[in-house]
């Protein structure tokens, strides 16, 4: 037996999931693209006939099967969307009812379809031609390598858009291909433009953003705001640019990674123009591009902002270190003007003592000197005083001086 790791089969059925079924001409194909609220778990679908039980699609991402009489469905579940797709003949007596049941699936609708599928390129001119389309907005073109499409991807009456697709050359896997990577192709296109409303609405926020930091600008080369107000409100414009990213980031990154998809959705289908008519092409880059275009700016422009705010909040902080050192400097020389007059008093202290202890010196000897008349000799102590104030200064003055050099370690 092999030691298969957990994942391994996860992984390969990874790569076999959203194959439609082959498809033969002529037939109808029913889509349904759903948003998912975040958080809400699909337990399964509606059952589809009286007493028949729900479709269990508990933990799954992928289900197919048939609800009878030749009508099948699959159904996937995306990151934040899931897809239904009915497939019948035209006449199947089942139809009516499975697209009701389709109808009937949980999640708000972001893009319903119905396809109709014809054998050649006249018949399926005709069917288009029931239909109530503005010659200048129809969109026909090949696709796929041999399929050709009409359609005015306009919402009609029953909510629904309308496509007509002729087989052409191709056989039934490769038309369910091409007809698959077309619907995820407008899938993808409407999944991505949910990011529009949300970049239009956060370019009023980012105009006032871009005011307030000019205002700050301002003040801040002003002086006339003191350094605390500037930081205040520094930190709440920075909450705020913070607020609208948090708000966008998601919706804004997920029409980017749209986007991209539908770039290759539209690379693969590869749509030849035909004389008269719009292509594919011409109606996603007419539209859709300038949409992107628009969110593309959007998120650069949060970039820029926030570069610009990190900028003033850069200068703001040099502003503030720089007048801290100016005080710290201002107050060394206050400390350094203090140390000076210090020391000066200390050196009129230090003149002083020394004459105060020459006095008390002299006048010790001289009495000292008094005090050898009792062995004979006669000192004048006056004289005495005299001679011995100079001496004993001059040693008393070199003495504390040389004791001040030992403890200041000069």
């Amino acid at each position: 037996m092999l030691n298969e790791h957990k994942l391994r089969r996860e992984i390969v059925g990874e790569m076999h999931l959203r194959r439609w079924p082959p498809i033969t001409p002529p037939m109808t194909v029913v889509q349904i693209l759903r948003l998912v609220p975040a958080g809400t778990t699909i337990d399964g679908l509606p059952s589809f006939r009286m007493g028949d039980a729900p479709f269990s699609a508990a933990g799954q991402r992928h289900m197919d099967g048939t609800l009878g009489d030749g009508v099948t469905f699959t159904w996937e579940r995306h990151s934040e969307a899931t897809t239904l797709t009915v497939f019948a003949q035209p006449n199947a007596p089942l139809l009516a009812e499975a697209r009701a049941w389709a109808e009937s699936a949980p999640g708000e609708v972001l893009r319903a379809t119905l396809i109709d599928i014809e054998a050649d390129a006249a018949v399926a001119a005709r069917r288009m031609a029931a239909f109530e389309v503005d010659p200048a907005e129809l969109v026909c073109c090949d696709f796929g390598g041999g399929a050709r499409l009409l359609s005015d991807f306009r919402i009609k009456d029953e909510g629904y858009g309308r496509l007509v697709v002729a087989a052409g050359t191709l056989g039934p896997v490769d038309l369910a291909r091409a007809v698959q990577s077309l619907q995820e192709l407008g899938n993808y296109r409407n999944m991505a433009l949910l990011g529009l409303p949300t970049a239009r609405q956060c370019w009023g926020q980012l105009e006032a953003a871009e005011e307030a930091l000019r205002d700050f600008g301002r003040r801040l080369d002003s002086e006339e705001a003191s350094d605390n107000e500037l930081l205040d409100a520094l930190c709440a414009m920075s909450l705020e640019l913070g607020t609208i990213a948090s708000a966008t980031r998601y919706r804004l990154s997920a029409t980017a990674a749209y986007a991209r998809l539908v770039e290759e959705r539209l690379a693969t289908l590869a749509p030849v123009a035909l004389p008269g008519f719009a292509s594919l092409a011409d109606f996603t880059q007419r539209r859709f591009y300038p949409a992107i275009r628009t969110c593309e700016t959007v998120v650069r422009r949060q970039q820029e902002i926030a570069e610009r705010s990190a900028q003033l909040t850069s200068l703001l902080r040099t502003r503030i270190e720089t007048r801290i050192e100016n005080q710290n400097g201002q107050l060394l020389k206050s400390l350094e003007k203090a140390t000076v007059t210090q020391l000066r008093l200390q050196h009129l202290v230090e003149g002083l003592s020394t004459v105060a202890i020459t006095y008390y010196a002299v006048s010790l000897l001289a009495y000292l000197g008094g005090g050898l008349a009792f062995l004979g000799l006669h000192v004048e102590h006056d004289l005495v005083a005299a001679l011995l104030i100079v001496p004993v200064f001059i040693g008393l003055y070199i003495y504390l001086r040389r004791a001040r050099h030992r403890l200041v370690g000069e």
